[in-house]
């Protein structure tokens, strides 16, 4: 079995961690949904969740993006105790999330997405439209970055499934987020999409040295992001390693597959 690495590829070296979790857990209640998850995650790291369906994944990026509060473990961010404090106040410090299931105003234009996630992370909302013409810059930036500069106009509801995944990540990467969760972004892009995301996701991490995790069930494409794997089994962390060390792990694969990744 591959032994629970909780040291962190550091890109920089040594230090704080970003992220590290120690002991988490959560119990609803007789049933325990995560037990006793202990990690920790470096500067500029690429974590990728992988396991069965139930086996904790959505729920851990739950217990680190505030949705719901841990019954037993500690949760920090740069050094800094977060395990108390509620999803807004986790998102000013610096945890951005995207979710399985799009959460987009269909009838809202792409440019005011990203606008209203601006608005929201400088605060003053009553005067949004106001200043729009503050935000211009900041949106179209984003916007390019995401390749959605010639979709700023569309309304979320003429896009693709590509489309609204990258315009997530617009609505994310706006806020500038210390980390960022991704809850399965290739779920219901069309085969033919999938490159073009992997690559915006691929340059997010490596060219801006963005510190990600992610939760996928496409395995060819998290084995071209992922500096290590960590695979969640009936809640717990049942291995931690390295892409090539995980998927030739004989109880990984009995566990998760029951056979070769």
């Amino acid at each position: 079995m591959t032994t629970r690495d909780t040291t962190a590829v550091r890109r920089e070296g040594g230090g704080t961690p970003v992220l590290a979790l120690d002991g988490l857990g959560w119990r609803v209640g007789g049933a325990t949904i995560v037990e006793d998850v202990g990690l920790t995650v470096g500067e500029g790291e690429f974590l990728a969740f992988i396991g069965p369906n139930g086996a904790g994944k959505t729920s851990l990026f739950n217990l680190i993006s505030g949705i719901v509060r841990p019954t037993a473990g500690t949760l920090a961010l740069d050094g800094t105790d977060l395990t108390d404090l509620p999803v807004h106040t986790r998102a000013r410090r610096g945890i951005g999330r995207t979710f399985q299931t799009s959460s987009l105003w269909p009838g809202m234009s792409v440019a005011e997405h990203v606008r209203l996630a601006a608005q929201a992370v400088h605060g003053g909302s009553h005067r949004l439209w106001r200043r729009a013409g503050t935000y211009a810059r900041e949106v179209g930036a984003v916007l390019e970055r995401t390749g959605l500069g010639d979709r700023a106009d569309a309304t979320a509801g003429e896009l693709s499934h590509g489309e609204k995944r990258k315009l997530e990540l617009a609505v994310l990467l706006v806020g500038e987020p210390r980390l960022m969760l991704l809850d399965e972004p290739m779920a219901g892009v069309s085969a033919e999409e999938v490159p073009a995301l992997t690559e915006l996701i691929r340059a997010l991490h490596r060219e801006e040295g963005r510190t990600v995790l992610m939760v996928e069930h496409h395995m060819d494409v998290l084995l071209g992001l992922a500096d290590r794997l960590a695979v969640m089994h009936h809640g717990r962390l049942l291995a931690l390693d390295t892409p090539e060390a995980v998927t030739t792990d004989p109880v990984v694969q009995r566990a998760y597959l029951g056979e070769g990744l």
